[in-house]
């Protein structure tokens, strides 16, 4: 038990030598060996990288960096491991090795991040990697990769393998449960900080400090659980959750400029591999700031993607308009036309789309005029969570007992979070203000049907 209790991180939450105060007045404990890493380039550059990107066109004070939710997951992650210190059964599962690295996986768990890489992964293009790939780059770094030889019991593998999820070893299926699972350390950070640098109450409703003294390990011992007590804190995650996707990542006004930012890197990265002049070095490119990444982005980008960016970034914002909104709940069909394709094929559809339009509108439209938003590919992760009742000796899922979370448990989170919209330049909107698209949007999807354009 000694080898968590002895943890200097640990004792920096009751005795810390040195602290970084983030928003709202939370002090985060660093000692000298986290500072080192902290002190990094590679670590600082997190500070120019944004951890919302374009949805502070809709919530301008949501400015804040990838560098302060870094602190804020490590903070959380510490107090994971205090409520744990003198578990035994958790201390006879996790090593002081593990310990070690789920804490600087913590700190480190979006060191990889490069500007708006959220919107370009889930377009899910040729030659992208993801971000949690990158993190071994920037662990090799010498002023992190040195530190963690030299003062940590783990070493760089073992951090890399917490970040990027390797399932591949059993035995460190819990203490990865605490990193990325239904209750992790990463959620938990940024539903509350979102919420209050969005200035909405949403994420901020939840009572964390309960749910943490709450937790405990599932039957089986490979993922967290809670107790009872905790249910009620629980069922307020997974409702602000849902509501700051409904109200915050998902807004229309921040997904129109995510599908103008979409599609303007979906034309940067096509001219490239049809050889253009300027193709991207994605290795140094990723590497940068928000405000010299989209400097460098405009230097290299085509015609058709400059005009994009001009509309996000230039000294006039110019977004598209949502001139059509499909639900699952009130436009099935639609929806399930269009959600989860491949970007590409949106990309085809819209273009068939510009097309119907206008033809039957009489209005000309070019392909980069109407864009088609939806939900992407990859599934948002499901929430359920196990709920020990004592009395019974039972364990529980969540989505068994709670009428709030049932729903949101057992049917696909993003059927009820995000939509289908369809988005036309600003300048042909008012041409098509009150005009009902369903049929041509309808159109276009039998076409793609038969077409083949669906895989």
């Amino acid at each position: 038990m000694a080898l968590l209790v002895d943890m200097e991180e640990l004792k920096s939450l009751t005795s810390p030598r040195h602290t970084i105060r983030i928003p709202n007045q939370i002090d985060i404990p660093v000692t000298a060996r986290i500072l080192r890493i902290i002190d990094a380039p590679s670590f600082q550059r997190l500070k120019k990288i944004s951890q919302l990107g374009l949805v502070s066109t809709v919530y301008p004070a949501a400015t804040h960096s990838r560098f302060e939710h870094s602190l804020g997951v490590y903070r959380t992650a510490l107090l994971f491991l205090n409520h744990f210190a003198t578990n035994d059964r958790f201390a006879g599962q996790v090593s002081r090795r593990q310990a070690e690295a789920f804490v600087l996986a913590s700190l480190l768990h979006d060191i990889g991040h490069w500007p708006y890489c959220h919107p370009i992964e889930d377009m899910r293009l040729t030659g992208i990697p993801k971000h949690e790939d990158y993190s071994q780059q920037y662990l090799l770094d010498p002023e992190i990769a040195d530190c963690i030889a030299g003062e940590f019991s783990c070493s760089v593998d073992d951090v890399v393998k917490l970040i990027q999820g390797d399932k591949t070893d059993p035995d460190t299926a819990l203490i990865r449960s605490l990193l990325s699972g239904p209750i992790d350390v990463d959620k938990m950070d940024y539903l509350y900080r979102d919420s209050l640098h969005a200035g909405v109450p949403y994420g901020q409703n939840f009572d964390s400090g309960r749910l943490i003294d709450s937790l405990i390990i599932n039957r089986t011992g490979d993922r967290l659980a809670i107790t009872e007590k905790g249910r009620t804190a629980a069922e307020l995650m997974v409702f602000a959750r849902y509501v700051m996707f409904s109200e915050v990542y998902w807004h229309h006004a921040a997904r129109s400029a995510t599908a103008m930012l979409q599609r303007a890197f979906y034309r940067t990265h096509l001219n490239a591999s049809h050889g253009g002049d300027a193709a991207p070095d994605y290795s140094g490119w990723f590497r940068q700031g928000d405000a010299e990444f989209v400097q460098t982005w405009q230097s290299v980008a085509p015609a058709d993607a400059r005009r994009l960016l001009e509309g996000l970034f230039g000294p006039t914002r110019k977004l598209f308009k949502r001139v059509a909104n499909y639900s699952c709940f009130e436009s099935e069909s639609i929806f399930r036309g269009l959600a989860h394709r491949p970007y590409r094929q949106l990309v085809e559809i819209g273009s068939r789309l510009a097309n119907e339009i206008s033809h039957r509108h009489t209005i000309e439209l070019k392909e980069d005029d109407v864009l088609i938003d939806a939900p992407p590919v990859g599934l948002e992760v499901q929430f359920n969570v196990d709920v020990y009742y004592k009395r019974s000796g039972s364990y529980l899922q969540l989505g068994d007992v709670s009428p709030v979370v049932s729903t949101l448990a057992t049917r696909q989170f993003d059927d009820y979070v995000k939509q289908v919209r369809v988005f036309v330049a600003p300048e042909k909107a008012a041409a098509l203000k009150g005009v009902d698209l369903t049929d041509a949007v309808k159109s276009v999807i039998v076409a793609s049907e038969t077409s083949g354009t669906r895989p």
